[in-house]
């Protein structure tokens, strides 16, 4: 039998409920190295910390595999639904400032969208190749 206050209990210490935001990274042998797919993970932990919002802000989930597999670390972020691509720390950096502070896409790692209903999503810009510069 579930049991519903432990599960409760648990959620409220955790905040759910109340983050605006979830990025899920996944640092899966098949798309990156263990050290890159760690090193990624660090970051974004630590650094979700130092600015105050991995508590009740933003949630972080590693995950063993979101079945893309290639040019990891993949990281994925609701409710926009935003995938990006070679999510190494310094791209990390850069989704952390630019998408989940202050709502835009970092267009060279973004590859897809898949919006939850009803969250408004962020368009993708115009495709170009990951890492391609505007020039």
């Amino acid at each position: 039998m579930v049991d519903r206050q432990e599960l409760q209990n648990l959620a409220g210490s955790l905040k759910l409920g109340s983050y605006r935001k979830h990025v899920f990274l996944c640092a899966g042998p098949k798309c990156c190295s263990e050290a890159e797919g760690q090193a990624t993970w660090e970051y974004l932990k630590d650094r979700l910390k130092q600015l105050g919002l991995a508590d009740g802000v933003v949630f972080r989930t590693r995950v063993g595999c979101l079945r893309v597999c290639s040019q990891g670390p993949i990281a994925l972020i609701y409710p926009e639904g935003t995938w990006y691509a070679q999510v190494t720390p310094s791209v990390c950096e850069r989704v952390i400032q630019e998408h989940v502070l202050e709502g835009r896409v970092v267009a060279e790692h973004a590859f897809a969208a898949n919006p939850l209903p009803g969250s408004g999503g962020i368009a993708i810009p115009a495709p170009r190749t990951l890492g391609q510069t505007e020039g």
